[in-house]
């Protein structure tokens, strides 16, 4: 099982950990529900130094990454970030991931955490294949550890320790500068739906960033957060997360993601599947449930409509902040429009109303 960096540190935090896509994490600290809200209301520290990371470079790196990417990355200027997919042929999802553009033929792309060796080999097939050969695709995962600093305090807490105007980075850009007098890359970027940053820097600088930042932002309610509460964070949401929301049989269209699927700019890969989808009436559709009675709706979970089976739950919870159970289900078309659900726990019926996205 592979470590961060921070292992160390989490443990002597008292961290719970958990094998994650072949990697040893924090699930948890104090307990989900308090690291939760500690976000919602202040700032957590989480280490995601397992997610994976990508360069894409050369005078040819735009066009491939038209090719290979979903949305239209010649939109991006220096210093943007872009949320995007990577597609197959027939339009399911290989990955969600996020473009860093530092220049024309410099790109960084950070995917997730148990995709990261697949979607490199997916990148390299695709660049055998590809009409561009002035580009490279190299694997740069270990010359980096990534800490997300997130919350409504998150600025004020990481302008201690940076010598970055923090006012000057707006919601998707980044920029370099000094973090705890390391060389960092701060992009306004997060998981969580709150403001916040997250930080790219050496695996060695990472226990001494950490520990930086929790001393200065203790007395602002600074806590390390783990994956548990990443995971109700982001649901709360409605944020995909690829093997629930977004798989190899899910196409993004399905899935809430029709705003980053640029089927205008054409010619990339799952495009033509894409297209003759959408003409052709798609099939299922992404929706948000609460339930209107006690339980927690876990993935899986059949859902109904009038006593039919109608689709089931790619991610649920009982919601923190909200302190009732949600959901995002995958339900046929001919029933998204309607209001009133079942969703089965445990063998019984629980009643669940369609909602407006996200749930927070």
């Amino acid at each position: 099982m592979k470590k961060t960096p921070l292992n160390e540190v989490h443990r002597h935090s008292g961290a719970r950990m958990v094998e994650f896509g072949g990697w040893d994490m924090p699930v948890q600290y104090t307990g989900v529900i308090a690291e939760h809200l500690a976000v919602r209301q202040s700032a957590g520290l989480f280490d995601v130094s397992h997610m994976g990371e990508i360069e894409v470079s050369g005078a040819q790196a735009l066009d491939f990454l038209q090719h290979a990417t979903i949305n239209d990355a010649s939109t991006l200027v220096d210093g943007q970030v872009q949320y995007s997919a990577l597609c197959y042929p027939d339009g399911g999802v290989v990955d969600d991931l996020t473009v860093y553009r530092f220049n024309r033929e410099r790109f960084l792309l950070c995917v997730n955490a148990a995709n990261s060796e697949k979607d490199f080999a997916w990148l390299k097939t695709l660049q055998a294949e590809s009409p561009f050969t002035t580009f490279e695709v190299n694997d740069r995962s270990s010359e980096f550890a990534q800490l997300a600093l997130q919350g409504p305090k998150a600025e004020q807490i990481l302008s201690r320790v940076t010598d970055l105007d923090l006012t000057k980075i707006k919601t998707y850009f980044f920029a370099e500068g000094r973090v705890a007098g390391v060389e960092t890359v701060v992009s306004r970027t997060g998981y969580t739906g709150e403001d916040g940053f997250e930080l790219y820097l050496a695996p060695d600088a990472a226990v001494t960033i950490w520990q930086a930042l929790m001393q200065h932002g203790g007395d602002e309610g600074l806590v390390p957060v783990g994956l548990g509460a990443r995971d109700t964070l982001r649901l709360e949401k409605a944020y995909a997360l690829y093997g629930h929301e977004i798989t190899a049989e899910i196409m993004p269209l399905e899935a809430r993601l029709g705003w980053i699927t640029k089927l205008g700019k054409g010619g990339f890969v799952g495009c033509n599947a894409l297209l003759e989808a959408k003409e052709r009436g798609l099939k299922r559709n992404l929706i948000g449930l609460k339930l209107s009675g006690p339980g927690v709706p876990r993935e899986g979970y059949r859902v109904e409509y009038q006593g039919r089976d109608v689709g089931y739950v790619t991610s649920g919870t009982m919601s923190p902040t909200l302190r009732q159970g949600i959901a995002l289900a995958l339900v046929k078309k001919e029933f998204a429009d309607a209001d009133d659900f079942d969703i089965v726990i445990r063998n019984r019926t629980v009643a669940a109303k369609r909602t407006k996205l996200p749930f927070v």
